[in-house]
């Protein structure tokens, strides 16, 4: 008897795993049928049966388990209080950092570093350029910062085409800090990240600049002085 109660169960949890593997197909071809320029990632069940969490760069949406329909929003747990996508979009939005790659961002690292943020910022940005005028006390907090272009008037500004020139410039962190200061940098153009830059401001959903992302993904929209940022960035890991 309980051999057949064994072989029911390991039957039952591999028609379960099939028909999982069929909703993730079914998901990947709708989603790749009526959205072909989007790059789906992880596709796993979410909290509520027959809704699928599918990860879009930086972002989560919710899907139905056939692919027909989509939910963009944040799914919370009213029980616990807890808005259990937010917890899940800090690991989205620091794997979408990593792929995109430090060598496409322009980095002020300083001699010992004890955290690092990613900072989309717009060079005509009166907040963006505060912040980096203030460049010298984020190094002195061992604060490395990681810039990525988010010129909000968008492509094909002024801004955009100063975000372009500042990245194919000679020496790019002189440029960008030029740049900031009010200096309008030599027309010049180059293979850059500036429009991957964009893409991933618009799967964080980066309503303005600066807006600085932790290296847990957590987001401080806003500029923040540096000792204040330090702080901030101590709770995170811990250390305080």
């Amino acid at each position: 008897m309980k051999k057949v109660i064994k072989i029911a169960a390991v039957s039952l949890l591999g028609l379960t795993f099939s028909v999982a593997h069929a909703d993730e197909n079914a998901i990947r071809q709708a989603l790749g049928k009526a959205m072909p320029s989007v790059t789906v990632g992880a596709v796993k069940p979410s909290e509520i049966s027959g809704l699928y969490e599918v990860t879009v760069g930086g972002n989560i949406v919710y899907v139905s388990d056939d692919g027909k329909y989509l939910i963009q929003g944040h799914l919370v747990d009213v029980a616990a209080r807890t808005d259990l996508t937010e917890e899940k979009l800090g690991g989205a939005r620091k794997q979408a950092l990593e792929k995109l790659g430090q060598d496409k961002m322009i980095v002020f690292k300083p001699k010992t570093s004890k955290y690092t943020v990613s900072i989309f910022t717009d060079i005509d940005c009166g907040y963006c350029r505060k912040l980096h005028s203030e460049i010298d006390q984020y190094m002195a907090e061992g604060i490395t910062v990681q810039y990525l272009f988010f010129p909000r008037a968008g492509k094909g500004s002024d801004s955009y085409h100063k975000a372009v020139s500042v990245w194919c410039a000679d020496d790019r962190k002189a440029a960008l800090t030029a740049a900031k200061k009010g200096d309008t940098p030599p027309a010049k153009t180059c293979v850059n990240p500036v429009d991957e830059h964009m893409q991933l401001a618009e799967d964080f959903e980066v309503k303005g600049t600066p807006m600085i992302v932790t290296e847990k993904g957590n987001i401080f929209p806003g500029y923040l002085p540096a000792k204040q940022l330090a702080e901030a960035l101590a709770d995170e890991q811990g250390k305080k």
